[in-house]
C-alpha cells in the first residue's frame, strides 16, 4: 500500500528535494497535499505534475491565482487558504514532511503531532519555540518523529535502535554536531561588517533557501540545531558540542563512554536524509552519488570562535535560560534575518538586535501554543522597534 504524503512547505529546498526523492519511487508514495506560501508559479507546476487532492497557499488572493492556473489544466485539487488550512492536510496523509521555514511552520508541524502521524521535520522552530509542548504531543499521541535536518538525521542513524531519549541509559556521553562554518569561516573579522546579502547566502557546500543560509552565515543555525538535538534526543545542553568541520562530509557524530564515536558521513545533500526519514526503518535509493574517500584529501575539525560568531553563543544561553527564551531568540533572528536581505540593518547587527531584544522581552513559563505565539510576536515587535529606532 503507497503510504499518502503532505509536504508543508513543497517549493522551497527541502520540499523539491522531498518530491525528487519520492518521484523515484512512485509505486510506493501518493501524494495527496503540496502547500506553498506565495509561490503560485511553482506550486502550481508541482500540482500539474503530482495533482495531490490539496493544494494550500498563504492568502486567498494567492489561492484564487492558483485555482484559475490549475483550472487550465482540468486539475480536481482542491485549493486552500491560510493556517487552518495547513493544519486541516496533515490530517489526511499517513507522513507529514514539515519544512515550512520558520515559526509559521510551526503549528501545522504541532497539528501533525497531535493528528498521530508520522512527521519528518525539517522545520527546526517547532522545537525552538515549542520544546516540551511539541515532545509531549508526540509522545501523548503516538506520532512518529524523524529529524530531516542532516545533523539531526546523523546523529539519530548513530543511535543505538529503540534509544528513547535517556543517553545515560545508552551510554551516550555526547552529541557531536558538526558545522561547515558558512562562507566567512576564514574571512577577516575587520570585513564582515561590509557583507551583502548576497556573499551571505553563497554557502560553500550546501544549496539552501536564503533564510537559513543566512543563519548558516552567523551560525545561528548551528544554535537552532543545539536546542533541536536538546529536546530530540533528551540530552543536557553541556552533552551537546559544536565542531568546524569546513568540508561538510561527516554531518555529525555521537560519543559514547567507552571512547568510541560513531559518524555519519555522506555527500553534502539533502536527499540522504529525506530518503531515510521516507522509508525508515529500511533504506531506499536518494539519487545521490556514493561518496568517494579516495577523493577526499582531508577532513578538518575546529571549535567555533565565539567571538566570531556570537549567534551560537546565544543560542546556548537561551537554552540554558529555558522557558521562552529561545522562542523570543528565534523571532528576533527572524525579523533581523529579513531586515539584513533588505539591506535595513548590516550582517554584524543580527546578533546585537538578537541580544537587544532576548534583553527587552521578558523570559516565562508558557505551556499552550497561544502562550507561545504571544511571546513569538512581542519579540518581533521589539526587534522591529530596535532596528526602526537606529
Amino acid at each position: 500500500m503507497k503510504q499518502k504524503i503532505t509536504i508543508l512547505g513543497s517549493t522551497g529546498s527541502i520540499g523539491v528535494s522531498t518530491l525528487d526523492v519520492i518521484a523515484r519511487h512512485g509505486d510506493h508514495y501518493d501524494i495527496v497535499a503540496l502547500t506553498a506560501h506565495t509561490r503560485v508559479n511553482e506550486l502550481a507546476l508541482q500540482c500539474i505534475r503530482y495533482q495531490p487532492q490539496f493544494a494550500v497557499v498563504g492568502t486567498e488572493q494567492a489561492a484564487q491565482a492558483l485555482r484559475s492556473r490549475l483550472a487550465a489544466h482540468d486539475l480536481k485539487t482542491i485549493v486552500l487558504a491560510g493556517e487552518k488550512a495547513l493544519c486541516e492536510v496533515v490530517g489526511v496523509c499517513d507522513v507529514v514532511m514539515a519544512a515550512i521555514v520558520g515559526a509559521a511552520g510551526l503549528a501545522p508541524t504541532l497539528a501533525a503531532a497531535r493528528a498521530g502521524k508520522k512527521v519528518l521535520l525539517a522545520n527546526k522552530e517547532a522545537l525552538v519555540m515549542s520544546g516540551q509542548l511539541f515532545m509531549d504531543a508526540v509522545i501523548e499521541n503516538g506520532a512518529t518523529l524523524l529529524p530531516i535536518d542532516s545533523e539531526h538525521n546523523a546523529i539519530f542513524q548513530c543511535l543505538p535502535r529503540g534509544f528513547n531519549r535517556q543517553a545515560q541509559q545508552h551510554g551516550i556521553a555526547r552529541i557531536l554536531l558538526t558545522a561547515s562554518g558558512g562562507p566567512f569561516l576564514n574571512r577577516e573579522m575587520g570585513t564582515l561588517q561590509d557583507v551583502t546579502p548576497e556573499q551571505a547566502i553563497a554557502h560553500p557546500n550546501w544549496v539552501m533557501g536564503k533564510k537559513i543560509s543566512i543563519d548558516s552565515a552567523t551560525m545561528m543555525n548551528k544554535g537552532l540545531e543545539v536546542i533541536e538535538a536538546h529536546w530530540l534526543f533528551g540530552t543536557h545542553v553541556d552533552q551537546i558540542e559544536v565542531v568546524i568541520h569546513p568540508q561538510s562530509v561527516i554531518h555529525s557524530m555521537v560519543s559514547y563512554i567507552d571512547g568510541s564515536i560513531l559518524a555519519q558521513m555522506g555527500n553534502p545533500d539533502m536527499r540522504i536524509p529525506i530518503a531515510y526519514g521516507l522509508a525508515y526503518p529500511q533504506r531506499i535509493d536518494s539519487g545521490v552519488h556514493q561518496l568517494d574517500l579516495t577523493k577526499i584529501a582531508q577532513l578538518d575539525f575546529r571549535k567555533p570562535d565565539l567571538t566570531r560568531f556570537p549567534c551560537l553563543a546565544v543560542a546556548y544561553d537561551a537554552l540554558r535560560a529555558g522557558d521562552t527564551a529561545p522562542t523570543v531568540m528565534n523571532a528576533a533572528n527572524e525579523v533581523a534575518v529579513q531586515a539584513f536581505l533588505d539591506r535595513k540593518i548590516g550582517f554584524l547587527m543580527i546578533p546585537d538586535v538578537i541580544s537587544r531584544v532576548m534583553d527587552t522581552v521578558p523570559n516565562r513559563p508558557v505551556s499552550d501554543l497561544d502562550g507561545i505565539m504571544e511571546q513569538d510576536a512581542l519579540a518581533r515587535e521589539a526587534a522591529q522597534r530596535f532596528i526602526e529606532s537606529r
